[in-house]
């Protein structure tokens, strides 16, 4: 008879861990030219250079920044944000560090030499 609220809670588990992975995860890939830090899967690579990457994504704006999603999605990947000014965004990982600039459907990420 106990056998089924547990089973009925391990399943509730279950669904709440892979709607969080699908909430959180699955909207992101790791740019690996830039260690690794997430990118939304739906924004447009326009532009790329050595040292920055330029997207089209209609949820970036310069007035709220990136979304609450995406916030987490970078803090959950390991990236600690350590400084801001205005709508540019400075992350930390390790030693790596990127500079993420939120505009009006643009996002750039900006590779900092480690010094």
């Amino acid at each position: 008879m106990k056998k089924k609220p547990v089973m009925a809670l391990a399943f509730t588990f279950l669904i709440i861990g892979c709607f969080y992975y699908f909430l959180i995860y699955s909207p992101y890939e790791q740019a690996e030219e830039f260690s690794g830090f997430p990118v939304p899967i739906n924004a447009k690579k326009i532009r790329e250079t050595e040292d920055s990457i330029i997207y089209k994504w209609s949820r970036a704006s310069e007035e709220n920044g990136i979304p609450a999603g995406y916030r987490r999605a970078i803090k959950e990947m390991g990236w600690e944000e350590v400084g801001r000014e205005g709508a540019l965004v400075h992350y930390t990982k390790g030693k790596q560090k990127i500079n993420l600039l939120s505009t009006t459907k643009r996002l750039s990420i900006y590779r900092v030499e480690v010094q």
